[in-house]
């Protein structure tokens, strides 16, 4: 699909489409979705990270939030977005050993405890030694740093998505 496909999508249809770039955050492009026409995807990826930036910090809490375990409970259960679920299968994060699951929950569990969220981390860009060397430490983070590492995290993932699933005209 190009951009100009996107742009003269009907409002429900661009909702359906894209939606879910933002994990489970329909908002993010309900409120980009007037500013069309896009010239670009990467105009269409920086409107949709501005919203996020701008949005209240409880609406960005909730974003984070949004987001599943890594190789957790509901991905295992396959309820998390088809997005998440190719995204963690692409590293493996489907088919871990149980000595492997043991320390990605035991990671979960602590780094939820400790922020009060899921770690995130944009998995196409790294592997599975990386994203368990990010997990232990970004443990070591404040509060504060942990919310921005997610949202940058969050706002690659997006990124990625987008381009997967929109081409600049030629």
């Amino acid at each position: 699909m190009t951009v100009s496909e996107v742009n003269a999508m009907e409002k429900s249809a661009l909702l359906e489409r894209f939606g879910g770039i933002y994990e489970h955050s329909r908002w993010v492009m309900e409120r980009v979705a007037g500013s069309r026409p896009w010239g670009s995807v990467k105009q269409m990826a920086d409107q949709m990270r501005a919203a996020v930036d701008g949005a209240l910090l409880d609406e960005r809490m909730e974003l984070i939030r949004a987001h599943p375990d890594l190789a957790g409970k509901l991905a295992l259960a396959g309820e998390v977005t088809d997005f998440s679920k190719a995204e963690q299968a692409g590293v493996g994060l489907d088919r871990l050993s149980a000595e492997e699951f043991a320390e990605f929950t035991d990671l979960n569990t602590r780094y939820r405890e400790r922020f009060g969220f899921p770690f995130i981390i944009c998995v196409r860009k790294t592997d599975r030694a990386g994203i368990l060397t990010a997990f232990r430490r970004r443990l070591g983070h404040s509060a504060e740093e942990e919310v921005a590492t997610a949202l940058g995290e969050i706002h690659e993932i997006a990124r990625l998505r987008l381009e997967d699933a929109v081409a600049d005209d030629r």
